[in-house]
């Protein structure tokens, strides 16, 4: 039962940082770049992936927690 976890960990993880890096580079200058000073909403796909993000950050959070309990 603790490799399925691992497995589950590994793609959540994986799809987590994928998730992150396509947002980071939608916004233009990334990480070291000058950062936009002006409020904007986040709309259609920009809003879908936030949300996404959201959603396998705690489906991560629970995972290793639950492995963590498990083992």
């Amino acid at each position: 039962m603790g490799t399925y976890f691992t497995i589950a960990e590994l793609i959540l993880g994986i799809l987590l940082i994928i998730v992150v890096l396509i947002q980071v580079r939608g916004q233009g200058a990334g990480l070291f770049g000058a950062a936009q000073s002006t409020y904007r909403t986040r709309r259609g796909v920009e809003l879908t992936l936030f949300r996404f993000t959201i959603v396998l950050g705690v489906l991560f959070a629970a995972l290793s927690l639950g492995s963590l309990v498990l083992r």
